[in-house]
C-alpha cells in the first residue's frame, strides 16, 4: 500500500482520524508542543517501517512530506510560530 493509496481510502482514513482524535483527547494533560514532538517521533518511525517494508517508495514518501510541510505551513504568517 502506498501513501497515495492510503490517502485515497477516505472512509478508512476518516475512521482512523476519529480514533486518533479519541486517543489524543486522553492526552490533553500534555502541552501541544510535547504532543507534536511525540507525534513527530512516531511518524518518523512509521514512515521508516513503510519504506523498509516496501509499502511505499522513496519518491512517494518525499511527495508526502512535501505535502505535509505545505499543509503545515499554510497559515505560517497567522500562527505566531517560528
Amino acid at each position: 500500500m502506498s501513501v497515495a493509496d492510503a490517502m485515497s481510502d477516505e472512509g478508512t482514513v476518516e475512521e482512523c482520524l476519529d480514533e486518533l482524535g479519541e486517543l489524543l483527547s486522553r492526552l490533553e494533560r500534555y502541552s501541544v508542543s510535547v504532543l507534536a514532538v511525540a507525534l513527530r517521533v512516531h511518524l518518523q518511525a512509521a514512515l521508516q517501517v513503510m519504506l523498509m517494508g516496501e509499502l511505499c517508495t522513496l519518491p512517494e514518501l518525499r511527495a508526502f512530506l512535501k505535502e505535509l510541510e505545505r499543509d503545515a505551513l499554510e497559515y505560517e504568517g497567522e500562527s505566531g510560530c517560528a
